[in-house]
C-alpha cells in the first residue's frame, strides 16, 4: 500500500469522526428550528450526513483499511459536549463553532480529492466532490444564519433561554447608561404598577386559562409601552429604542407603529407583497414577530423569513 493510499485513508477516517459529529449537531438544533421547513431541513441534513457517513466507511474498506468503529460513539460525544458547552454561550459563538466544523470538513474533503487524484482513485475524487458540494451548502446556509442574526434577526435557528439571556445581558451592558436616574425610576414604577391582580395570577398558575395569559400579556405589553415613552420624554433616546426593540422582538407594538401602513387590513398576497418590499431587516423582523404574534398566517411568515434571508445573503455574498 502506498503513501499516499495511506494518508488517504487516514483523512477518510478523520472526516468520518467529524461527519459523525455533524449529524448529532444536526439532530440537536432540530429543537431549535424556528419554522416546520427548516425543521425539515435539519432532520434531511442528518439523514444525508448518515448517508455520507456510509460512503466514507465503503471508500476505507475499499483502499484497504477499516473504519473507526467507535467513530460515531465520539461523534456522539463530542456533539454532546459542545450542545453543553453552547448553552453558556451567545447564540452567534454556537452557529460560529457549527460554522467552523462544516469548515473544516469542507477543507478536507479538498485535500481527500487531491490524494484521490495522486493515487488515481476515481472513485474517492468523486465522493469528495460530492462531500465539497454538501459541505460548502452547509457553509453557505449557516453564513446565512449568522447573518440573519447580525442584521436583528429573527434567524432560522431560535435561540435556547440560556442564549437569549446571554445576548440580553450583553446588549443591556453594550447600552450607554445615559438617562437620568429619575427617568429610570419612573419607568420601573410603570411597570411595577401593573395590577396586583394581575401578578397574583401569574403567582397562582396552576389553572392559569388563556383568558388570564391574555390578559397578563397585555398588561405587561401596555406596561412597558408606558416605560417606554416616559424613558424617551427623559431625554433617553437610546435607552428607549432598546425598550422598543424589546417590544418589538416580542410582538408588543400597536399596528400603528407597524412599518407597514394599514398592516391589519392586508390579507396575506398584500402583505407578502408589502413585506418583499421592505429592504431594512429591522423593518421585516417587525412584520414578522407581529405576524406571529397576532396572525399566525403561515404563508406571511415563510414570505418574511425568506425576505430577511434572501437580505442577510446579499449581505455576506451568497447568490
Amino acid at each position: 500500500m502506498s503513501t499516499t493510499t495511506n494518508t488517504l485513508i487516514a483523512q477518510l477516517r478523520v472526516l468520518l469522526d467529524l461527519t459523525n459529529t455533524e449529524i448529532q449537531v444536526a439532530e440537536t438544533r432540530v429543537a431549535q428550528a424556528r419554522t416546520e421547513a427548516v425543521r425539515r431541513e435539519l432532520t434531511q441534513n442528518a439523514d444525508n450526513g448518515r448517508d455520507r457517513a456510509e460512503a466514507i466507511e465503503r471508500a476505507i474498506r475499499d483502499l484497504g483499511g477499516r473504519p473507526d468503529v467507535i467513530g460515531p460513539f465520539l461523534g456522539r460525544a463530542a456533539a454532546a459536549v459542545k450542545a453543553l458547552t453552547e448553552q453558556a454561550q451567545p447564540f452567534d459563538e454556537a452557529l460560529l463553532g457549527d460554522l467552523a466544523l462544516e469548515h473544516q470538513l469542507f477543507d478536507r474533503a479538498r485535500y481527500v480529492k487531491a490524494l484521490a487524484v495522486a493515487a488515481q482513485e476515481s472513485d474517492v475524487e468523486a465522493l469528495a466532490t460530492r462531500l465539497i458540494t454538501a459541505h460548502a451548502a452547509t457553509v453557505d446556509w449557516l453564513t446565512t444564519v449568522l447573518a440573519e442574526d447580525a442584521l436583528g434577526g429573527p434567524a432560522a435557528l431560535r435561540r435556547t433561554p440560556l442564549q437569549a439571556a446571554a445576548g440580553t445581558a450583553i446588549q443591556l451592558v453594550n447600552v450607554p447608561v445615559n438617562w437620568s436616574v429619575r427617568s429610570l425610576d419612573k419607568a420601573v414604577d410603570t411597570v411595577r404598577a401593573t395590577p396586583l391582580a394581575i401578578s397574583e395570577l401569574i403567582n397562582r398558575g396552576r389553572r392559569v386559562t388563556d383568558v388570564a395569559t391574555k390578559t397578563v400579556a397585555a398588561s405587561r405589553d401596555a406596561a412597558l409601552e408606558t416605560a417606554e415613552a416616559v424613558i424617551r420624554d427623559g431625554g433617553a433616546e437610546q435607552a428607549a429604542d432598546v425598550l422598543h426593540s424589546v417590544r418589538a422582538a416580542t410582538g408588543a407594538l400597536d399596528a400603528s407603529e407597524l412599518p407597514v401602513d394599514g398592516y391589519d387590513d392586508l390579507n396575506v398576497s398584500e402583505a407578502v407583497s408589502a413585506i418583499k418590499a421592505l429592504s431594512n431587516p429591522v423593518d421585516v423582523r417587525t412584520i414578522l414577530t407581529y405576524e406571529e404574534a397576532h396572525k399566525g398566517r403561515q404563508g406571511v411568515v415563510s414570505a418574511a423569513q425568506t425576505r430577511i434571508a434572501a437580505i442577510a445573503q446579499e449581505v455576506v455574498g451568497i447568490s
